[in-house]
């Protein structure tokens, strides 16, 4: 059985880092946040997103990952904005480029 590497998801994006460089990415990834969300039209700025604090420790000592996965995702997941023609969920800066070719449904 071959064993991946542990991996953390970013509660900004919601990718996935090795435990050691997710430390280097969420302050890059925060700042890149912080000037796309200031490069939005005002009614599509969102406010920063919080890390999860989830603490829960297991028997051996370690942080539950799965916990803290789950957490995160959750946060990168609710960062998106629905179309208000498709309602398919976007980042808010592909969601203009996106509603540049979306059309409403023809009706039958």
């Amino acid at each position: 059985m071959i064993k991946c590497p542990r991996t953390v998801v970013c509660y900004i994006c919601g990718r996935e880092y090795g435990t050691k460089s997710i430390s280097i990415h969420e302050p890059q990834c925060l700042k890149k946040w912080h000037n796309e969300n200031n490069l939005l039209p005002k009614e599509l700025r969102r406010p920063e997103p919080k890390k999860p604090e989830i603490r829960t420790i297991t028997a051996k000592g370690f942080y539950d990952l799965d916990a803290l996965n789950e957490a995160a995702w959750t946060s990168a997941q609710s960062q998106l904005v629905p179309c208000n023609i498709c309602r398919r969920t976007f980042l808010p800066d592909r969601l203009i480029v996106h509603q540049r070719s979306c059309k409403p449904k023809a009706a039958k």
